[in-house]
């Protein structure tokens, strides 16, 4: 099933190729609308170039082939339009939670002063506004990955692209950014581009999740998960099993292709 459009695309990617010095082939024929204010999940196997598709929307790496466009002007051209938040936090350890999320801000030529409402309503919405004067080292592995999520939404950008942050974290931990990361698309109604090769977070998290396959990747299926409510319920309900095992069906089917065209 394919998910219906939920705006207008903000980027576009046709036929996406990228070949590493290594010659290594990422990405071939990648075809894929982002659309507004959609939380959209790449899903597909490690090594598949999921990652190295964001990097491509981000700007942080040029395909080798294949065209990006962005619809409105928006894009890699203007920062201000683009938060990442990378697998790892990536904090500078000897700043502040403060002035971690502050950078972006400053990079921007904003004074302290000026940014300091800002930060800490970004802070807030993250559940870290006690933490201000906090070090990395003195966080728990959820708390910097928080740290790391505020930095990427304190410009407020249109498109927030997420690269497996939460993949290294211990379930419980992993359930509760999950449920604050809806929490937060919901209220500021941004787009996400989430990076994951987990069939049941992409089913939590997602209305649209595209499945790749296996290296070279390029888009196999896609699924559209129509669930309002994205709470403890849903995930313990018989409608997301029926979902993870429509999502685990297809990446197999994915991979099986992947395989095929490899061979």
């Amino acid at each position: 099933m394919v998910a219906p459009s939920r705006g207008s695309p903000i980027v576009s990617l046709r036929g996406v190729g990228k070949v590493f010095g290594t010659g290594t082939l990422a990405l071939d024929g990648l075809d894929l609308d982002v659309r507004g204010g959609e939380f959209v999940s790449l899903l597909g196997p490690s090594g598949c170039g999921k990652s190295t598709a964001l990097r491509i929307i981000a700007g942080l790496s040029e395909p080798s082939r294949g065209a990006v466009t962005w619809m409105d002007g928006a894009g890699s051209g203007h920062a201000r339009d683009i938060g990442f938040v990378f697998q790892e936090p990536t904090l500078m350890p000897w700043a502040t939670v403060f002035s971690n999320v502050f950078l972006p801000l400053k990079l921007e030529g904003l004074d302290k002063a000026a940014a300091t409402p800002r930060v800490m309503a970004t802070l807030a919405r993250v559940g870290l506004a006690d933490f201000a004067g906090a070090y990395p080292r003195e966080l728990s592995g959820g708390m910097r990955m928080r740290v790391s999520i505020a930095r990427a939404l304190v410009t407020a950008p249109r498109i927030l692209l997420m690269d497996e942050p939460f993949a290294a974290l211990d379930e419980i931990t992993r359930f509760k950014l999950n449920d604050d990361l809806v929490a937060l698309w919901r209220e500021l109604r941004m787009t996400v581009v989430f990076v994951t090769h987990s069939v049941f977070e992409s089913v939590y998290l997602s209305e649209r999740i595209v499945i790749m396959t296996g290296r070279p990747g390029r888009v196999s299926s896609e699924l559209a998960v129509e669930q309002p409510n994205r709470d403890a319920q849903f995930r313990t309900s018989a409608e997301y099993a029926a979902f993870c095992r429509q999502a685990s069906e297809a990446l197999a089917q994915a991979m099986r292709a992947g395989a095929g065209a490899a061979a």
